[in-house]
C-alpha cells in the first residue's frame, strides 16, 4: 500500500506520484477536458448579448462534466494512500480536492492537502513530492 501520494494536476494532465519503499513511480492520466475559446459574434450588435449566456452556460455543463469525468479516471488510476498531496498551477488542483470531498468520501486521507505549484519536468515533480514527505 502505497502510504503517500502526490498527484500534479493542470486542466490537459494528471500525474500521480507514488512514493513507497524508497522508490518513486509516476503515472500520466490525460484530460478530454476542452479549451474554452468565445467567438465574439453573438448574433447582435451588443456585446455579451442573450446568445452568449446560453453557449456559456451550455460550455460551463460540458466542462462539469468533463471535469467530473477527469477527476474519477484519475481516482480510478490511484492507489490506496494515508497522506495525499494535490499540486499544479491554476485551480485545476482545488476543483479535484472539492470532488474527492463531496462525491469520493470513502477516500479519508489521514492529511490530504492542496498546494499551487508551476509547471514542472517529471523529476522535478518527483523530487517535489519527495521533499514534500520529508
Amino acid at each position: 500500500m502505497a502510504t503517500e501520494l502526490g498527484v500534479w494536476m493542470d486542466k490537459r494532465e494528471a500525474k500521480i506520484i507514488t512514493t513507497e519503499n524508497g522508490g518513486q513511480l509516476l503515472k500520466v492520466v490525460s484530460s478530454d477536458v476542452e479549451e474554452f475559446k468565445s467567438k465574439g459574434g453573438s448574433g447582435t450588435r451588443l456585446k455579451g448579448g442573450p446568445q452568449d449566456v446560453v453557449h456559456d452556460s451550455k460550455y460551463l455543463e460540458r466542462e462539469k462534466h468533463q471535469y467530473r469525468n477527469y477527476f474519477s479516471e484519475v481516482i480510478k488510476q490511484i492507489p490506496d494512500f494515508h497522506r495525499l498531496v494535490i499540486f499544479g498551477p491554476a485551480q485545476t488542483g482545488q476543483k479535484f480536492f472539492e470532488e474527492i470531498k463531496n462525491n469520493f468520501k470513502y477516500l479519508k486521507p489521514d492529511k490530504m492537502e492542496v498546494k499551487t505549484a508551476d509547471s514542472m519536468t517529471d523529476n522535478q515533480m518527483i523530487a517535489w513530492v519527495r521533499d514534500y514527505y520529508r
